[in-house]
């Protein structure tokens, strides 16, 4: 019988690299990780380039015609970078094994930059720190050894682009919410690139973290880079040298310098793309630029953007009225930003929260009527929610012309598409969604034929739209999608079912985004105890210190008020409420003495030394409980979700455990004085505040998704189905 051959699976290099590096990480943070393996993807790949050149400038032919292999000029002229020979990957990878790998690497990246001045600045110097460990630095260079990355033929296969972007995706998703900052996913940033299609101009991104924009759309240019049809119908000619010019912005250094890269590895101009850490409100790096094409996705309502000390900016007329935004939410800011770059003919496509589309803001609300008034609003689209790493919510797209008459488009003066797209994701894993080509073809498909002269374009219920602006007004100048598409009867069952669903997997998900957030900077059943030995082991970021200065004796009594709910620590339950028999017992007696609980109080029973012994109140706001138990109130600079985490956590009912006196016959205690002498390994306070931040950021969009339950409640209330009362959503 004839053996049946197994299948092999081949295997994209990008993700086999990743898999080998993501191994060598060891304790190391993605956040401070990505630096290392993209930096030395990048000295791979400038070695690989410049060798290549290096090895024909050697040759005999060559050299009897007068090339120097040394002469920096030589490499100018073929746009590859000169890499010295300290610098060069052979010499790097015969020194991986020794134990000044890491001093190597850095001096490398050093002389490389004294030659290229593009570069000064821009690669990380990371590699000589102690806590990355030298045989996994030197396992990582032999790992990219193994990939050619620079060479003529990998650059036409655009082998490093490939890599480099997989990689960044692959870090952003490890670093959860912070990854955010630097990367949006390549299927919106596709997308967007597909409805503007910028084929020749300016393109400014103020907000651009590693570059993504900027190198779709140069992808889009090169996709096109024969003739194109404007819209109408004309075909015009592209010069491949002179087609876009890049304008960018970053506040975050390390971002920066990513995006350098990232350009600089496609040979992509970068000189206007500018750093300054005051960001593009304070210290805006290109105040003069009006752009052809704006392509951005700004932070999502971010508080903390100075609004206070820009009141009276120039940048809040742009439509002819002053309307300063709200000083803690930028969303609308970033939109006048956004149309004060715009020229002319200019087209700005950008992505924010769905709250920026209707809101309960009174200034947000006159600055986004003061835009669809002024015809500047073209098109709006909602995303599938779960496509960023950031949050989980919906976002949406916005479109704005500044000419809606422009000829390369027919007129649309008094129109606006709407399109809902929140059903086209398709699902990675329970947490991460995607746009397939085929949900960006349909999508910019649908907006390009639209505003084409010769497009086909027809409106279809649930979901695209052209909507004149007396409708928009007629709808209080909502620009939610979903309110002006309508609902096709026949799918009407399934798209509440679908949006009742989709809410409730956003609650999920926020749910299990706290518990892994908590998981991750808590790690207090990491940390390793003996007897001998109170402390073993201290996870990476976190401090060991006594109890006391944590937590504080709290005595406050009852006294004379009236009584509030009373409370009880139990070994099987930790802190409830008590019972009512148990209630109507003590409201009998005198409880002036019992001590007063307020939320995030620690409550701590030192008779019962198991689980259940020590719980932190959330179940009411002020409680009263036994003068028998210890209340504990969290010092100030403590997190009161990572201590109430710590309070129960098994390391901590090992630590008191071992400190009860007295016998069992006299009944065994662990006195409050004792507890407090114990040292616990808690997050940094640095660390902690970083925690806090981030919950409040989950708080903040929690707030949004319970914002897109009202408006979709809200549509179908206006849609005049009764039919809700077999489909509630509560």
């Amino acid at each position: 019988m004839a053996k049946t051959k197994k299948s092999v699976s081949h295997e994209p290099l990008e993700k086999k690299l990743w898999k080998a590096a993501d191994k060598l990480r060891k304790n190391i943070d993605a956040a401070e990780y990505k630096h290392i393996v993209l930096g030395l993807i990048f000295l791979k790949y400038i070695s690989d380039a410049f060798d290549e050149v290096y090895e024909r400038l050697s040759s005999p032919e060559m050299k009897a015609e007068g090339a120097d292999a040394e002469d920096k000029n030589e490499y100018t002229a073929e746009k590859v970078f000169y890499v010295p020979p300290s610098a060069r990957w052979k010499w790097i990878q015969g020194r991986a094994k020794l134990p000044t790998v890491g001093k190597d690497v850095d001096d490398a990246m050093e002389e490389i930059e004294k030659d290229n001045p593009s570069l000064r600045g821009v690669l990380p110097k990371v590699f000589a720190q102690e806590r990355l460990d030298k045989t996994s630095l030197g396992g990582l260079i032999d790992l990219v050894s193994g990939a050619s990355l620079g060479t003529k033929e990998a650059r036409s296969k655009d082998v490093l682009g490939r890599v480099y972007e997989y990689f960044l995706g692959e870090f952003a998703l490890a670093e959860g919410k912070k990854g955010g900052q630097f990367y949006t996913p390549s299927s919106v940033v596709r997308l967007l690139v597909a409805m503007l299609e910028p084929y020749e101009g300016r393109v400014f991104d103020p907000c651009c973290g590693s570059g993504g924009m900027f190198v779709q759309s140069e992808k889009f240019i090169e996709a096109h880079s024969d003739h194109y049809k404007n819209g109408n119908g004309k075909k015009i000619a592209i010069n491949p040298k002179d087609r876009i010019s890049i304008y960018g912005q970053e506040s975050n250094q390390t971002t920066w310098r990513l995006a350098k890269m990232n350009l600089a590895i496609r040979g992509i101009d970068s000189t206007n793309v500018r750093w300054n850490n005051e960001g593009s409100f304070l210290n805006d790096a290109h105040r003069d630029l009006k752009a052809d094409f704006l392509i951005a996705n700004p932070p999502f309502n971010d508080s903390d953007w100075s609004g206070e000390l820009l009141r009276e900016d120039a940048r809040w007329k742009v439509t002819g009225k002053n309307l300063p935004p709200p000083v803690n939410n930028a969303n609308f800011a970033w939109i006048q930003h956004f149309l004060f770059h715009l020229a002319p003919d200019g087209l700005a496509g950008f992505l924010l929260a769905v709250n920026s589309l209707e809101s309960d803001s009174t200034i947000e609300n006159e600055i986004r009527k003061e835009i669809i008034e002024k015809d500047l609003v073209d098109c709006v689209v909602t995303l599938p929610g779960k496509l960023f790493y950031s949050t989980p919510i919906p976002v949406a797209i916005w479109i704005l012309a500044r000419n809606k008459t422009d000829n390369r488009f027919r007129s649309r003066s008094g129109e606006t598409l709407f399109i809902d797209a929140g059903k086209l994701g398709t699902a990675i894993d329970r947490t991460h969604s995607d746009l397939s080509s085929t949900a960006i073809s349909h999508i910019s498909s649908t907006y390009n034929n639209w505003r084409s002269i010769h497009g086909e374009y027809e409106d279809r219920p649930g979901f695209c739209s052209s909507v004149s602006l007396d409708r928009i007004r007629d709808l209080g100048y909502s620009l939610f999608p979903p309110r002006h598409v309508g609902i096709d009867d026949e799918l009407e069952q399934d798209f509440l079912a679908l949006t009742h669903n989709a809410i409730e997997q956003s609650v999920e998900t926020y749910s299990h985004a706290k518990d892994d957030l908590l998981k991750s900077f808590a790690r207090f059943d990491e940390v390793q105890t003996s007897p001998q030995s109170p402390i073993l082991y201290i996870p990476k970021e976190h401090i060991t210190v006594p109890l006391s200065e944590v937590l504080t004796i709290s005595n406050e009594r009852l006294g004379d008020e009236p009584e509030p709910e009373i409370l009880t620590c139990t070994e099987t339950a930790g802190l409830v409420l008590q019972r009512e028999r148990f209630a109507k017992r003590v409201a009998t007696e005198n409880t002036s003495s019992y001590k007063i609980v307020r939320r995030t109080d620690i409550v701590y029973n030192p008779y019962l030394l198991w689980a259940g012994s020590i719980d932190q109140c959330t179940v009411v706001d002020v409680g009263i409980t036994s003068p028998a138990y210890e209340v504990f109130t969290i010092n100030p600079g403590f997190d009161p979700t990572l201590i109430g985490s710590l309070v129960r956590s098994e390391t901590m009912i090992k630590l008191y455990n071992g400190i009860s006196v007295g016998t069992i016959e006299r009944r065994r205690r662990a006195p409050a004085e004792r507890f407090l002498s114990l040292n616990v390994t808690i997050p940094s306070i640095k660390e902690q505040q970083r925690f806090t931040s981030l919950v409040t950021d989950l708080n903040r969009e929690i707030e949004q998704v319970s914002s897109l339950r009202k408006a979709i409640k809200d549509l179908i209330s206006a849609s005049g189905r009764l039919w809700l009362n077999s489909h509630r959503i509560d």
